[in-house]
């Protein structure tokens, strides 16, 4: 199953290893490095056309820019039965 996570983007929800809110997520120095360095890398995906609110990581380590929630995605992500 796939799920819509933006922008017309969508992404195998069994390759998902996490959905991260921007706003908690980056206070931490780590996860600060750790977006600047998908960043650098070209590992960033931007699907997002308002203000960006949560970011998924895959197994690939490619961190996607989300303007949907952390609440929504998830809600996307378990209706499609995703746990």
């Amino acid at each position: 199953m796939y799920i819509h996570i933006g922008c017309g983007n969508v992404l195998r929800k069994s390759k998902i290893i996490g959905i991260f809110d921007l706003d908690t997520a980056t206070v931490t120095p780590a996860s600060k490095v750790f977006l600047r360095r998908a960043e650098r890398g070209n590992d960033l995906v931007n699907c997002s056309e308002d203000i960006p609110k949560a970011f998924i990581v895959d197994e690939h380590n490619r961190v996607y820019i989300s303007q949907l929630s952390t609440r929504s995605l998830r809600a996307r992500a378990e209706a499609k039965g995703f746990r």
